[in-house]
């Protein structure tokens, strides 16, 4: 048997591909991202012209310097990043929108290298649970003047972030009550809506008490109790323990009752969160679950912090343009986990700061 080949097919495709590849470095050189008008900019990357510059700035230092001609600059390669995180399309479509001239393995390398630096420079100046006694004075204060709530001090919920399917010794962990594969990402914010802490390391099976239990954010609160600390708490649903620095609601309040009266204003302070996790979403759609995130778990995660680095910064400087495609995006529901052993596990000091506030509340 006999095989000819068709060497003027192959010829012609490698033309092709060597034309697209000078088409795409003239649109690079040629571009400017920054003569988009800034209704467009701010659609496009989620941050405005002010935010996006203080980013690159921040990054500019680890990143790779490109040596030849053909290399991608920083400002198309964070542009880039953030279409992807925007917009939550294929690596493809990004390549090719915004005028960036990018092919799918060029976008796929940069954003494993922007996203690197995102995490290792970004997240850690804008994702702080760390408050200072100032600030706590002024998050108390807005919380209890809006919704008549002390001691407040920020609130937390779990939402689920959607992956493909893992390994397959892997898919029981990760495939959660509602039956498909995710992260369970727990989210702390403040009256602002900043997010003050995120942990999107755990398999979607994983309970919101269970992560809470092994945080970082519960050792810092339990540790400035025993040292004195009172008068600070978060809320948190029906699925989190009551202790003295988690306020959780009454299980089962007849209606009518103190108890009820006490679920309400907790509820009313509370929705604070489930907003936030929606504004997030529908700002980086790449979270919002239309389409799973194309990476293993730990990229997904990696993905989840940096995106909630950029809502702090788009709430720091401004960048609110993306608020009119929020309120006409998909509905984010928070976890609502059954902890039924909570109740069992809560403390006498708990009990009695939640009985004293709800007595407050009908004085």
């Amino acid at each position: 048997m006999f095989f000819i080949s068709d060497t003027s097919s192959s010829s012609s495709d490698e033309t092709n591909k060597n034309e697209l590849k000078v088409q795409r470095k003239v649109i690079r050189q040629k571009s400017n991202i920054f003569n988009l008008t800034d209704h467009k900019f701010e659609s496009y990357f989620r941050l405005n012209k002010t935010a996006f510059k203080y980013v690159l700035g921040k990054i500019r230092p680890k990143m790779k310097v490109g040596i030849r001609s053909t290399s991608v600059s920083n400002t198309i390669k964070l542009a880039a990043t953030l279409g992807f995180l925007a917009q939550g399309s294929y690596q493809l479509n990004v390549g090719n929108n915004f005028n960036l001239g990018l092919s799918q393995p060029t976008v796929c390398s940069i954003l494993s290298e922007t996203l690197t630096v995102l995490e290792d420079i970004v997240c850690p100046l804008w994702i702080k649970f760390n408050m200072t006694n100032d600030e706590q004075v002024i998050i108390k204060r807005e919380f209890l003047e809006k919704t008549g709530f002390p001691g407040v001090i920020g609130c937390v919920a779990g939402t689920h972030i959607k992956i493909l399917a893992p390994k397959k010794q892997d898919q029981p962990l990760y495939c959660n009550r509602k039956g498909f594969f995710s992260l369970n990402a727990m989210v702390i914010c403040d009256h602002k809506m900043r997010i003050r802490y995120l942990d999107a390391r755990h398999a979607g099976s994983a309970s919101d008490s269970l992560i809470w239990n092994v945080s970082d954010a519960r050792s810092m609160l339990r540790d400035r109790c025993e040292a004195g600390e009172r008068n600070c708490w978060l809320l948190g649903d029906a699925g989190y323990p009551l202790e003295p620095y988690l306020m959780a609601p009454y299980r089962s309040a007849a209606e009518g009752s103190l108890e009820a009266v006490f679920n309400k204003k907790h509820a009313r302070a509370r929705n604070i969160v489930g907003q936030t996790i929606g504004v997030l979403k529908n700002r980086f759609r790449c979270l919002l679950g239309n389409r799973p995130l194309h990476y293993k778990p730990a990229k997904a995660t990696k993905i989840a912090n940096v995106c909630a680095a950029l809502h702090n910064i788009c709430i720091e400087f401004g960048s609110d343009i993306a608020m009119e495609e929020i309120s006409d995006g998909e509905h984010v529901q928070i976890n609502f986990d059954s902890n039924e052993d909570a109740e069992n596990t809560q403390n006498t000091e708990a009990l009695q700061i939640r009985e004293q506030i709800k007595c407050n509340f009908v004085e």
